[in-house]
């Protein structure tokens, strides 16, 4: 038997440098280069792939510019997807028109679902004008578009497709390799569903770095190996806020602690004041109606107070004639218990840095909403200091991305070389799919591990088949080799805990190790020649990885909708194995029916085939889910007094 896992992959063949003026690392990659500039450099993009907006930038003259499409005087390209009835899917400004005229086909704010299944989200499901999929599952969340279903990966390489191309556009040249932000707190799932959208937009993501480290970059912060700095980024964009405690010394940062909320921002901002509004006793009831285009008025009309009381005392619009009005101090006392939350999230990344606020030397503003006046003057208050809003805050991120690409590239000398692994290396999981341990480009030495599970009922034996590659099937990559975890205790499916961990040394060489956690059963198995392939060969297994990523993402998602819907196919005939007799003749007829519909949708249907079946049946079994645990409940208490106390 194979493992089961969750949904992930990743990753060229690079070697890492060092910098001796500034202690920064810097790539040279061992392929060829594809995208150049004028003088021959080797080209690298920096992008903040962001909740609200997202941009990209380069280097120009040696320092950090950030690039406008042509025909515009905004390099901001706002992170939405319009998919019309027909035609490829519009990004960016024409995209963000169609959330008041079609909500339910206008994706925004997919950085806050990325690397995030359902239980995750959804709580905020509702504020969403687009339908996400309710499930019980812990794999990725999944949004449907009309008949179409996709995932937080999917819709986040339509935007970073859209940056590639007006960067190609303006440069005039060929985009192959970047360099993407992601918030400090983002986990590994998170980072690798940022990975994997670079490359199924046709990006060799070089290195998925942190945002404050990116902004601490763009205002000039580990440039001068002389300088030791301790350094708060405050983030507050569109999304997520963070805060991030970060030590500076010889030119090399160390993030000492990081603190936020994934679910705070403008977003949360703008639905303070339209819940503002709505509270007012001049609002009819009747438009509060659940009408999606109405709802998405509105928040646009909240976004452009928020924006005008920056430095406007009082804002008024009209929506289809109802009139709209904030003031300044309004705002203000409606975004206190916001900013409050913040500060709480400062204090504790303090504490968990170990530092007091007399010993931070810069804070640093970052994310478009801290361009409110109160929470500059708030700031100032808490650390006793002016905090640095010098970087136009929108842009830092982008910026500081920049200035790490352009070290990536090899376009600074005096380096001294340091080995990184040449190839992602992972494990085979259930339909031969990768999932990958360590990305590539990861420093050695290096240990990763991650948790899995069986997918078969009393499976006692596990076999554990290492491959190296960047593909997302194990069919096109290398394989190293494999073993057997034998002897794991008889248990149902799903609930092993087997924990599977890579080390690799200096040396090249890797040790694979597995676990039953509950048990204590382990093995492991040393594989040399982790590096035996020759760079010619690794060159042409990345260039694979790209050419083929959208049919390589194909095929994984129709094989992980393959793997979920025999799972709920198990579980459904469980289900009615031991609940028949709770349901009536015509409940097991249509439950049969979408059974038998979704079984022979795996054989022969679409990934978007499967996935509407699993909806369907999910849908219909779920409220009998509910009714055989009320069963099972009410009988397992029968006979007991709830109100007789212990003795």
């Amino acid at each position: 038997m194979r493992v089961w896992c969750p949904k992930f992959n990743s990753s060229i063949k690079m070697k890492i440098a060092i910098d001796l003026k500034t202690g920064l690392p810097i790539e040279e990659a061992s392929q060829k280069k594809t995208g150049n500039d004028s003088e021959g450099k080797e080209l690298v993009v920096g992008i903040d792939l962001g909740t609200t907006h997202s941009l990209i930038a380069t280097m120009e003259e040696g320092r950090p510019v950030t690039i406008r499409k042509q025909g515009s005087e905004y390099a901001l390209v706002p992170s939405v997807v319009y998919f019309p009835p027909s035609g490829k899917p519009v990004v960016g400004e024409e995209a963000k028109q169609h959330l008041v005229t079609d909500p339910q086909h206008t994706i925004f704010s997919v950085k806050r679902l990325m690397g995030k299944s359902y239980q995750d989200v959804h709580a905020i499901k509702d504020s969403l004008g687009y339908e996400v999929i309710e499930d019980d599952t812990d794999a990725l969340v999944k949004i449907r578009v009309g008949t179409s279903y996709y995932n937080p990966v999917t819709l986040s390489a339509e935007i970073l497709r859209e940056l590639k191309s007006q960067a190609e556009q303006a440069l005039q040249t060929t985009i192959y390799k970047a360099v993407i932000t992601v918030p400090a707190y983002f986990n590994d799932a998170q980072r690798q569903a940022t990975r994997d959208a670079g490359k199924l937009a046709g990006l060799d993501v070089l290195r998925i770095i942190n945002e404050p480290t990116a902004a601490s970059l763009a205002f000039g912060l580990g440039l001068d190996r002389e300088t030791s700095l301790n350094i708060v980024v405050y983030d507050l964009g569109g999304g997520t806020f963070d805060v991030s405690v970060l030590h500076l010394e010889d030119g090399i940062f160390e993030v000492l602690s990081t603190h936020g909320d994934t679910f705070l921002g403008g977003d949360d901002i703008d639905r303070k004041i339209v819940e503002y509004w709505i509270s007012q006793p001049q609002f009819p009831s009747s438009r509060n109606s659940g009408n999606a285009s109405f709802s998405q008025q509105l928040r646009l009309a909240a976004e452009q107070a928020k924006k005008a009381l920056s430095s406007a005392s009082v804002f008024s619009t009209s929506i289809d004639g109802l009139s709209l009005e904030l003031t300044k101090e309004e705002m203000e006392r409606l975004i206190v218990p916001l900013i409050d939350r913040t500060l709480q999230s400062c204090r504790q990344a303090l504490q968990d840095a170990r530092l007091t606020v007399d010993e931070i030397d810069r804070v640093i503003l970052v994310g478009g909403s801290t361009r409110i006046p109160l929470i500059k003057s708030t700031l100032e208050q808490h650390f006793g200091k002016a905090p640095d809003d010098s970087i136009h805050p929108d842009e830092a991120v982008a910026l500081g991305a920049a200035i790490q690409a352009d070290i990536l590239s090899g376009n600074r000398k005096d380096i001294l070389l340091l080995d990184v692994t040449p190839l992602s290396l992972g494990i085979e999981t259930v339909g031969g799919l990768m999932d990958t341990i360590i990305p590539r480009n990861t420093k050695v030495p290096h240990r990763a591990g991650r948790q899995y599970t069986t997918s078969v009922d009393g499976q006692t034996n596990l076999r554990i088949s290492v491959f190296q590659g960047e593909r997302d099937l194990v069919e096109h990559n290398r394989k190293l080799g494999e073993f057997i975890l034998r002897n794991i205790p008889p248990m149902p499916a799903g609930l092993p805990k087997i924990e599977v961990h890579f080390v690799l040394d200096a040396d090249g060489i890797l040790k694979v190790k597995a676990k039953e956690l509950r048990s204590g059963v382990e093995t492991s198995v040393d594989i040399q020649s982790a590096y035996g392939i020759s760079e010619e060969e690794m060159a042409q297994m990345l260039l694979d990885s790209i050419r083929h990523a959208s049919e390589d993402v194909q095929s994984r998602a129709r094989l992980e909708a393959v793997n979920e819907a025999n799972g709920i196919l198990l579980a459904t005939d469980k289900f009615l194995r031991q609940h028949e007799t709770i349901l009536t003749s015509q409940e097991l007829d249509s439950l049969q029916s979408l059974k038998s519909k979704l079984a022979a949708t795996v054989d022969q249907g679409t990934k978007d085939d499967i996935e509407e079946a699993m909806h369907q049946l999910n849908t219909f079994s779920s409220p009998l889910a509910h009714r055989a645990l009320d069963q099972v409940i009410a009988e397992s208490l029968k006979g007991v007094n709830v109100d007789q106390t212990p003795s």
